[in-house]
């Protein structure tokens, strides 16, 4: 199998392979600007590209995985001046919210998580170089990337200049020589933080963070750049301007993957539109497995409605799917991916796909009689479940079942067994009552070839 990725830099689905295959790939992910709790869009790429990061592990052994941390931003400062309290208040805080909620939606860590504030050194280093190379010139405290310099610029984006200028809502300031021209340092007054540097005290530009974080822990060309399709311009477009300039023309990034945004209530979720349902809020209201099904329903690269209708039907589906497991308790079985699955996601991650086949699984090993039959499948569905992050609960968790639970199970048990039993003696009356007690207690049963299955009734 050979792993495909729609690289937006080509706009072309091409084939993928580490420029290095020695060393193995190398990706960077744009991570959070960690001023309150991210939002539910903001997940969807650490979830997919989640999902990458596993399958390149597969396919080539190991990879260098890096997602920053933008920690010190103008949204930052308001907060923390707003609450009487130094940045890293506010930025410890709320990474560690980020990596908590990540966590609960089934992300797991990169291998490398840079801030921003512990590389000032290599940002200060790499506009200097810029400087050096005539490609950024330093006016009143600032430092600006001088865009006419780069004759590449645009080619992410594929916009024409006015269109660019138009799109980055640039303020025109007197100290720059051209509008497009943007910020690699600015000045802090003393209410602001700030870092002694050749152009006086001040703090690094947005863009110019991600450039040095990705240099100094990935190397002036990596293989995968990727984040939601909003960063495109003029964050990425940015990017690859300084980063080619300070090393020389070396290609930053060989694929740039994008994802698509979230909708919610019929407009792009975002803080600026208040439209926004935040991770933190949302793993506390719903199983947070089910959050992660959601965001892998539609294929990345095109936008997700957001909805609780969606949410609901994620949850129907992952109790369907470990209800199967229940019924297979009995059966020992080792994970294994199946080959169709590991296709789905080398089309250029492709997890409807992957999910489809998940459910064609689970639907083979709900009407399978042998115990092969019935070992082979439970074994692909586990193994399906693995490459997406999803199905490796014992499914009396997802159930909600404790110890403390296990009387209570019993009894339900007994009724639904006493149902079965009034149904078979034709006593239709009393399997009626008892179908409407259980009913009343929130117990959902369903009828498969092993028997009748239950499971409680999501608030």
């Amino acid at each position: 199998m050979s792993l495909r990725l729609h690289n937006n830099l080509t706009r072309r689905v091409e084939p993928f392979a580490p420029l290095d295959p020695a060393a193995g790939p190398t990706m960077y992910v744009c991570g959070p600007t960690v001023y309150n709790y991210v939002h539910i869009g903001n997940a969807r790429g650490p979830v997919v590209f989640g999902v990458l990061a596993d399958l390149l592990r597969r396919r080539h052994g190991a990879l260098r995985y890096a997602r920053n941390i933008t920690d010190v931003d103008d949204k930052i400062n308001q907060a923390a001046r707003d609450q009487g309290v130094p940045i890293s208040a506010i930025t410890d805080r709320f990474a560690a919210a980020y990596r908590q909620d990540m966590a609960a939606l089934g992300v797991a860590p990169p291998d490398l998580e840079p801030e921003a504030t512990a590389h000032i050194p290599q940002i200060v280093a790499m506009i200097q170089r810029l400087i050096d190379n005539g490609h950024a010139y330093a006016a009143e405290g600032h430092v600006l990337f001088a865009v006419n310099s780069f004759d590449g610029y645009g080619k992410l984006s594929r916009r024409d200049p006015e269109e660019m200028l138009a799109g980055a809502r640039v303020e025109v300031a007197p100290y720059k020589k051209d509008a497009g021209d943007f910020v690699l340092w600015k000045p802090s007054s003393d209410d602001l933080p700030g870092w002694d540097s050749p152009w006086g005290r001040g703090r690094p530009g947005w863009h110019i963070e991600c450039s040095a974080m990705a240099a100094a822990h990935l190397g002036e060309t990596i293989d995968i750049h990727a984040g939601g399709v909003d960063l495109q311009f003029p964050h990425h477009e940015n990017e690859i301007a300084q980063s080619e300039c300070a090393h020389g023309g070396a290609t930053f990034a060989r694929f740039w993957l994008h994802n698509g945004m979230l909708n919610f209530g019929g407009a792009k979720m975002s803080k600026s539109l208040g439209n926004i349902e935040r991770v933190h809020d949302l793993v506390r209201k719903h199983p947070p497995e089910a959050l992660r099904y959601a965001l892998l329903s539609a294929h990345y690269r095109q936008p997700l409605d957001w909805s609780d209708a969606l949410i609901e039907q994620s949850i129907r589906t992952l109790d369907r799917l470990y209800g199967t497991l229940r019924d297979l308790a009995d059966i020992q079985a080792t994970a294994r991916i199946p080959v169709p699955v590991e296709a789905a996601l080398d089309d250029d991650l492709n997890t409807p796909l992957a999910l489809a086949e998940v459910a064609r699984i689970a639907g083979e090993a709900r009407k399978a009689e042998t115990a092969d039959d019935r070992a082979r499948l439970k074994a692909e569905l586990l193994g399906a479940g693995l490459a997406l992050g999803l199905l490796q609960q014992d499914p009396a968790q997802w159930f909600g079942a404790t110890a403390v639970d296990a009387d209570e199970d019993a009894r339900i048990q007994a009724l639904v067994d006493e149902r079965g039993a009034a149904k078979k003696a034709r006593d239709f009356a009393r399997a009626d009552a008892l179908r409407d007690q259980l009913a009343a207690e929130g117990i959902v049963l369903e009828d498969t070839p092993q028997g009748v299955r239950w499971s409680r009734k999501r608030a």
